[in-house]
């Protein structure tokens, strides 16, 4: 390099200039009070931060001078930071160092010049910390140690930046991996894909509350027996990997329940007991609605039973929209969470809507989405298919909210087309 750097160290500079980020920053009053007080206590009228960029010497700070950057080469600073002491020169008409310099044979003049190397833990000179003069003069020791305590504080301040962006590009990083881990966590936790039911059409609606942690809220349907099929939809208490735990227990166990009885009760009896004896002491519960689905002639048999769900809501082909009883307790909590179960039919042109209570707790502003005004839209997807009537309880859902949605939502539609 022409300045005295071999090119190699030169490339390694200049990667720490980048590194800082400090180039073409915005002022900063910590180093503006840093060169106003290097003026005073020095008496000199001007005082710099400079970073010495590959053709330019950028000022992050300049006290007494309103230029914002000079060419590097030929400049006192790229001069600078060849060294690793301060580079003194206090009459610059005569030092043959700086007889040259555009700075001192110019139109500025410069006579006096001190700059002390910005100088990083690796060794590297980002730049200096300089005072100038357009008089000649002298500098002493104890004014030297300013100076040196000064660009101290500059690099401190550059170091706890640096510590400071690489802190949060970190945790940026991190949460990246934790929200890709979340999503194959929470895809984990759902049916890979929805099984045919002969005569039938399904369709389900998940999504995660704002932030994207993994939620409580699932669904699922398998087929059971021969010609019987189980829909499942619950909500775990909470968020986060220990609502992901009781999550993936609670659709498991159902699953393995379904092998040992086609009773809704009993089967989320068997969820009661399994959490009460694998989580001792945690206070976390599950309600959820479980059906079983038997195929009938054109229509479906149902049986259904509820712990503490919010009611499914069985909707006839002539718009007319039951609410199916949802009796019984929460699971996890106590040993007879008194559940029962219900018998319904669902003939050509019904369909049956079971979810979570984020979609009826939906806000805006003091006003929930509510029950009622659930069942009016259901009661106005007559004639739809059901992915058509899950789109368009969505829609009404999302333009009631005034904002992000604050709980998670599970909805899934059994749907027995018309005759014909």
């Amino acid at each position: 390099m022409g300045d005295g750097l071999s090119a190699e160290v030169e490339a390694e500079r200049i990667a720490a200039v980048r590194r800082y980020g400090i180039l073409d920053t915005p002022p900063d009053g910590t180093f503006d009070r840093l060169t106003a007080l290097a003026a005073r206590l020095l008496d000199v009228p001007i005082a710099i931060v400079s970073i010495v960029d590959t053709d330019r010497i950028w000022f992050k700070s300049h006290h007494g001078v309103d230029a914002t950057e000079v060419g590097r080469d030929p400049g006192l600073c790229a001069s600078a930071i060849l060294q690793t002491a301060p580079w003194v020169v206090e009459n610059a008409a005569t030092d043959p160092r700086t007889l040259v310099n555009p700075l001192v044979a110019g139109e500025l003049g410069l006579r006096f010049y001190v700059g002390v190397p910005l100088t990083t833990s690796e060794g590297h000179n980002l730049g200096t910390f300089c005072v100038l003069d357009e008089k000649p003069r002298s500098i002493s020791e104890d004014d030297l140690g300013i100076l040196r305590d000064l660009a101290a504080v500059v690099m401190d301040h550059l170091e706890l930046r640096l510590a400071a962006h690489q802190t949060v590009r970190h945790e940026l990083e991190l949460r990246e991996e934790a929200e890709h881990m979340t999503r194959r966590l929470q895809q984990s936790l759902l049916p890979p894909a929805l099984p045919d039911v002969p005569g039938v059409e399904v369709a389900v609606r998940w999504e995660p509350a704002r932030g994207g942690e993994v939620g409580g809220d699932f669904y699922d349907l398998f087929q059971s027996g021969d010609g019987t099929w189980a829909v499942v939809v619950g909500d775990v208490c909470g968020k986060g990997l220990g609502a992901a735990t009781v999550t993936a227990l609670a659709r498991y166990t159902l699953r393995a329940a379904a092998l040992q009885t086609d009773v809704p009760r009993e089967a989320l009896q068997l969820l009661n007991d399994a959490l009460l004896r694998q989580r001792p002491g945690d206070e976390r519960f599950v309600t959820a609605v479980y059906v079983t689905a038997r195929v009938v002639g054109d229509g479906l048999a149902l049986l259904l039973s509820s712990a503490g769900h919010v009611p499914a809501l069985l909707r006839r082909a002539d718009g007319t929209v039951e609410v199916l009883p949802a009796g019984g307790m929460p699971l996890g909590l106590f040993d007879d969470p008194a559940l029962s179960d219900t018998i319904a039919e669902l003939h050509p042109g019904d369909a049956l809507f079971c979810y979570t209570d984020g979609i009826t707790e939906a806000r805006r502003g003091r006003h929930e989405f509510g029950l009622n005004r659930l069942q009016h839209v259901v009661a106005s997807t007559v004639g739809m298919k059901a992915e058509d009537a899950a789109a368009f309880i969505d829609e009404n859902v999302a333009q009631f909210r005034d904002g992000e949605l604050t709980d998670d939502t599970a909805m899934l539609i059994l749907s027995v087309p018309p005759s014909g």
